[in-house]
């Protein structure tokens, strides 16, 4: 255990983690029946097109999100994308900004207009009150994100769309598994995105499904991800290819035998976190199971700056010497990246707020009590000594280089 500035490998010490210690490493599964499925696919020479594992896998995400259908495709961006193509959106589609880029860039990329409206501040899910004044004549659709599997306010959310006519839909990348007063992810909207992305809690190596009970929507999604194949009535868009293959399928139904075990060691680490940084000032430990049943494959801790002294991203800075490569999920906010940047929105100041404090500790079944208690005495004494710990960083730090003199004054692109 380190307990002076000295020791930290940030200044020049030992770092405490020989091997990187990283949020998102894939979680242990069964091998042998990974290989098993595999060996299935190969003997019965059906690799991609829907076959029997893909079918399997659609049938048990929709098992768990409690509806009729599950379209299962290459990744949670395509799966986003072909529910907007597949619903005819049009215009402007209300989001957070308290997101993963690719959820406004997948509208983006297909034409349509994100606009970002502000969170609530105790969810950190879209405020239903700043979704009804984001709405205009050009709004075709409200997509929520369920953060961290914490879900979104689906009934208020739900009142708002229907006042308005508009489609609700939920990215919930984050939320296989989690639920809210009984009802699963998957079920709270007209349609919801699974992701299965080697990160997350259940990974096809790379995947997502698009899960519904509208037989309809199912059906025009299934037919726009494999060209537009047999699409009664056509498609603007014609069609793609967004199939997930028998092999990730093989990889995905392997994942779910292990979700059990997954979502009971990442309980215990957020147990073990929360008692390793219990009355730490200026740290808070989110406390998912306030907002419903969460699969807690995040561990996510805000650092107050006036109360420790020390910003978010020194620490993520002196950690990352460490060998824990921790994450700002998600910082800043995807309305100050591009392309967004510069263009006209709603105040924000609820998502500007929690973007300059979260950070993302590691967890899963690659994270022992051993890790959580290196890493979480790292953290306490990052705080603990961080105004001490920040004007040293300053004292320390390379002088910024002097811009060179010019007669005339250089112009500058963009926002300053």
């Amino acid at each position: 255990m380190k307990s002076v500035l000295s020791d930290l490998a940030f200044f020049g010490g030992t770092a405490a983690f020989d091997q990187p210690l990283l949020v998102g490493r894939p979680n242990r599964i069964d091998r042998a029946k990974l290989y098993e499925r595999l060996d299935r696919a190969l003997d019965g020479q059906w690799l991609s097109n829907g076959g029997p594992l893909v079918r399997e896998f659609e049938e048990r995400v929709a098992g768990l999100a409690g509806v009729r259908h599950a379209v299962a495709t290459c990744n949670a961006t395509a799966g986003l994308q072909l529910l907007a193509h597949a619903s005819g959106l049009t215009g402007e589609v209300i989001m957070p900004s308290m997101t993963f880029a690719a959820t406004p860039h997948a509208m983006r990329w297909i034409g349509l207009t994100p606009v970002f409206a502000d969170i609530d501040p105790d969810t950190g899910t879209l405020d239903p009150d700043r979704v009804a004044a984001a709405v205009t004549p050009r709004t075709s659709a409200i997509l929520g994100v369920h953060l961290w599997g914490r879900l979104c306010a689906a009934d208020q959310l739900r009142k708002v769309a229907d006042e308005h006519g508009l489609r609700l839909y939920f990215d919930a990348a984050h939320a296989l598994g989690c639920a809210v007063d009984g009802r699963p992810a998957g079920s709270l909207g007209d349609a919801e995105v699974f992701s299965f992305h080697a990160t997350k809690a259940v990974n096809a190596f790379e995947g997502g499904a698009v899960a519904t009970d509208d037989a309809d929507l199912a059906a025009r999604i299934r037919a726009l991800h494999n060209f537009g194949f047999n699409l009664h009535g056509g498609s603007p868009a014609g069609g793609t290819n967004a199939k997930m293959s028998e092999a990730a399928a093989a990889m995905g139904l392997t994942s779910l035998d292990a979700f059990p075990e997954v979502i009971d060691r990442n309980r215990h680490n957020l147990a073990a976190y929360r008692e390793h940084l219990a009355d730490l000032p200026g740290v808070l430990v989110a406390d998912h199971d306030r907002h419903g049943v969460n699969n807690h494959q995040y561990v996510i801790v805000e650092i107050d700056e006036a109360v420790t002294g020390i910003h978010r991203d020194l620490v993520m800075e002196v950690l990352k010497a460490e060998g824990v490569h921790t994450r700002a999920y998600f910082s800043p906010g995807c309305h100050q990246l591009e392309p967004y940047r510069g263009q006209p929105h709603a105040p924000l100041s609820h998502t500007e707020h929690l973007a300059e404090r979260v950070l993302c500790l590691p967890t899963g079944t690659a994270v022992d009590d051993d890790d959580v208690r290196r890493v979480a005495d790292l953290l306490r004494l990052c705080v603990t000594r961080g105004r001490e710990l920040t004007a040293r960083h300053r004292d320390t730090a390379p002088a910024p280089l002097a811009a060179p003199r010019t007669a005339t004054p250089t112009p500058t692109i963009g926002r300053s």
